[in-house]
């Protein structure tokens, strides 16, 4: 599914454009839209709460950039459908009816969403495809390379399980919901580094990705393979990798194997730092929100030089083909890279991280 058309260093440098007078261009742009003043309504549709960045860091950064691009004209109306598909297309087409000016969603079920997708189209408004790929006719899509997630993850417990590292070995995988296309994305890039290595011995796709199922299900595994059996686990998400956690240690575990994550949530840094987490993938919230909220305004007020020069690469969903998209890097953080990531973007202050229980690991990694 993934194309990409220019690499992403070159697609984010053209971010800063916004300040430099490219988004009251479109008088110079002969094929440049209609335009809307400030006066902009932007739904913005997230789709679940177990996973704490949606509130914690895409809404507000959404809503705070979209005030700043239209002099604080615009206004965003937000919804979080909680992993319940039928709400969030009742969400949606609340938008739809309101009027809304451009939706950025990011779908509970990419692919139950898409009549409501058409329907928004059918409307005259724009949606642009957050973080997870919908299906129908979206008119862009925004998120972090997927397949590149997975990878890192992948590469990540085989570097940790070292040169010895053999079929003899058993993973267990622990997969996102199959309603995310985002889910199997990050599978099948995990899967390109560890087939043929080691032995993935049991894999679930977790319903809703909730921690609760992803303990259940690990709890399954380990009755079968046995507890020290499992060489490291394949969590796709910090959530997950908290309940495999949990799993483990209800059955004894005490020497915990490499497990992954993704998110970079306060939990599983903190977890990363006591060594009962091995990594998560950091994802810039803050680059891809503010991306997200400066490709709607674009949109909608016509603005086709600052769109095109935010949406170079190029991906497929199962029902439209070569759709304009913007994939942002990712970071693998180990205990190593807590400080040159979260702690210098300002996702989390050493103070938060550092609590009492995390002091002298927070001390051995030189955060202090």
């Amino acid at each position: 599914m993934r194309r990409i058309a220019m690499s992403v260093a070159v697609s984010t440098m053209v971010l800063p454009l916004a300040g430099c007078g490219v988004l009251n261009a479109a008088g110079d742009d002969a094929s440049a839209s209609p335009t809307m003043g400030d006066q902009v309504t932007v739904g913005l549709l997230l789709p679940e709460k177990a996973n704490t960045r949606y509130d914690k860091f895409d809404y507000p950064i959404i809503k705070s950039k979209v005030a700043e691009l239209t002099h604080k004209k615009g206004k965003v109306e937000y919804a979080n459908a909680d992993a319940d598909a039928g709400q969030q297309a009742e969400q949606m087409q609340r938008m739809i009816d309101e009027k809304v000016n451009v939706i950025l969603l990011d779908a509970v079920d990419a692919h139950a969403i898409a009549p409501t997708v058409k329907k928004a189209k059918d409307a005259g408004i724009p949606v642009i495809a957050y973080d997870r790929l919908a299906e129908g006719p979206i008119q862009a899509y925004i998120s972090f390379d997927n397949e590149l997630v997975g990878e890192v993850q992948g590469r990540s417990l085989l570097e940790r399980l070292g040169s010895g590292a053999g079929l003899s070995d058993k993973i267990v995988m622990m997969n996102g919901s199959p309603t995310d296309p985002n889910a199997k994305q990050f599978k099948e890039g995990a899967l390109s580094e560890l087939n043929g290595k080691v032995t993935i011995a049991e894999s679930f796709d977790t319903k809703e990705w909730k921690p609760e199922n992803a303990e259940a299900n690990m709890t399954e595994a380990i009755g079968r393979i046995g507890k020290d059996n499992i060489a490291a686990v394949y969590a796709a998400n910090d959530g997950m990798a908290g309940g495999v956690i949990k799993a483990l240690k209800n059955a004894g575990v005490t020497n915990l194997p490499p497990i992954t994550g993704q998110d970079a949530e306060l939990d599983a840094v903190q977890r990363i730092l006591a060594g009962q987490q091995y990594m998560s993938v950091y994802k810039s919230y803050p680059d891809e929100a503010e991306a997200a909220a400066q490709m709607a305004v674009a949109k909608v007020q016509g603005k086709d030089i600052q769109f095109d020069a935010l949406t170079q690469d190029r991906i497929d969903s199962p029902t439209d083909k070569q759709i304009p998209a913007k994939l942002v890097q990712v970071t693998a953080l180990t205990k190593s890279k807590i400080k040159d990531t979260v702690v210098e973007d300002g996702i989390y202050t050493v103070d938060q991280i550092c609590t009492a229980p995390y002091k002298s690991a927070c001390a051995a990694v030189g955060l202090r």
